[in-house]
């Protein structure tokens, strides 16, 4: 870090905005992300003893990947450089590397931090390779992105992966009621207090993004008048401002927010397209996340509907990407079309039925032998080409390409011989499932009549 760096940072920890100002020192003042941020964990230890190997940390907004590098930065004896991609380049990333390669010529090792690295194209990620590789730099990555689509491959095999969730609502109101009151990093010079109901609206609406949280207190703060006795009151309706959310229907436990979205998955499961509409209505009314939204109906229409009607979860996909590519207000009409959609369409949970039947079945049998005549061998030009069976034919000793029957089928054995009597996807009599049952009718599948469902456990909650 240069004079310019130095001073710029500490100018945003006594100036900056409440978000940096607050951002922690040490990995004990970390809020949060304890799964990989606990005393036992891996990344806690890497950090603790200054032995981390390049990472990459991909999460939503306000979960803490900056902070957790700039902690990093302040534990390391390595050098600690930082890019941000969506303003470096190439030429930016060889000045770094330049200058880390003399320092490994002194015995130093430099981390390089790369935030929202999913915005360097596949070039300058792949131009990283060889010195992440010889360990000239350790690579922590940051990205709200998911890093299998967006980062390369070959990057990802040389960094562990380190998936950051939203905070939980005691997570953010540890931060809320700090902010508050710290009188060195955070508003209690300004003597400000927040009444609890206030805490826990912010905790709640905020969906795990700390940064909303506490931008919304720091608005509060700023702009409201003391009281007679000189202190900020920080109430409901002032959190509500700041933050443009309504608390309709909000509790202090938060229980009503869970209880909203259960209702709304019921109602849609119970094909109640009024009882959709109008929970879809007041989700938005509180505030709700439109994605989040989107993504129970998307559930909703896989495991409630699956097969009796196709098309529901077309319809809960192409809804969830149109919601994030137009936004509020056009989204509300979106998700109620694809929200009646669904509690309209006929029901049935025969896909959940069948993949927890599989995951069992799969838990309790272990890695059985794959039939002999299913297993993948590459086509040869000895093979039965004309036939439509050499490079179908697995390895030759067997397989019947269904393509060559009449009807397109012919009855094979596809399943373990350890279990190759078992029943796992059962279809309903209802919808577009009534059409698969009596094609297998048709067919003569075994086991397609008189089937009865597999329920497990957790479809009686």
């Amino acid at each position: 870090m240069d004079l310019f760096d130095y001073m710029r940072e500490q100018n945003t920890k006594t100036e900056g905005p409440l978000a940096s100002r607050l951002r922690p020192d040490t990995l004990d003042e970390i809020v949060g992300q304890e799964h990989i941020l606990g005393r036992d964990k891996l990344l806690y230890r890497a950090i603790k003893a200054d032995k981390l190997g390049s990472v990459i940390l991909f999460g939503p907004p306000g979960t803490g990947k900056t902070t957790i590098a700039r902690v990093i930065a302040n534990t390391t004896n390595a050098e600690f450089r930082q890019l941000n991609a969506t303003t470096s380049g190439k030429k930016d990333m060889e000045e770094v590397v330049e200058k880390a390669k003399q320092a490994n010529a002194f015995g130093s090792k430099t981390i390089l931090f790369i935030d929202e690295i999913h915005r360097f194209n596949k070039a300058q990620q792949d131009y990283l390779l060889p010195f992440v590789e010889d360990g000239t730099v350790t690579l922590i990555g940051a990205t709200t992105e998911n890093p299998y689509f967006e980062v390369n491959r070959a990057l990802l095999s040389r960094s562990r992966l380190f998936e950051l969730r939203p905070l939980s609502r005691e997570n953010i109101r540890t931060l809320v009621l700090r902010a508050v009151s710290d009188k060195k990093k955070g508003m209690g010079m300004y003597n400000a207090y927040i009444d609890d109901n206030a805490a826990d609206f912010l905790s709640d609406i905020a969906e795990g993004d700390a940064r909303a949280a506490l931008n919304a207190v720091e608005l509060g703060v700023l702009t409201t008048d003391p009281d007679a006795d000189g202190r900020i009151h920080l109430t409901l309706d002032v959190m509500q401002e700041c933050i443009q959310k309504r608390a309709i229907g909000y509790d202090k436990d938060g229980n009503n927010h869970y209880d909203t979205i259960s209702a709304f998955i019921k109602s849609m499961r119970g094909s109640d397209p009024d009882a959709a509409a109008y929970y879809v209505a007041r989700m938005l009314e509180a505030g709700e996340d439109i994605k989040f939204i989107a993504r129970r109906i998307m559930i909703c229409a896989s495991e409630d509907v699956g097969n009796a009607d196709p098309m529901a979860l077309v319809v809960a996909v192409n809804a969830s990407l149109a919601v994030e590519r137009i936004g509020l207000p056009e989204s509300r009409i979106i998700l109620t079309h694809a929200a009646t959609y669904v509690a309209c369409a006929p029901k049935s949970n025969s896909v959940v039925c069948a993949i927890d039947k599989a995951q069992e079945l799969v838990r309790t049998t272990g890695n059985l032998p794959i039939p002999t005549y299913l297993r993948d061998i590459h086509y040869e030009e000895s093979g039965n080409a004309g036939s439509g069976e050499g490079r179908f034919a697995g390895n030759g000793t067997g397989y019947k390409y269904a393509h060559n029957y009449p009807g397109h089928y012919v009855e094979q054995q596809y399943l373990p011989d350890a279990v190759k009597d078992e029943d796992i996807y059962i279809p309903s009599e209802n919808g577009y499932e009534k059409t698969i049952r009596e094609y297998f009718r048709k067919i003569g599948r075994r086991g397609s009549d008189g089937l009865e469902g597999y329920t497990p456990d957790h479809f009686d909650n």
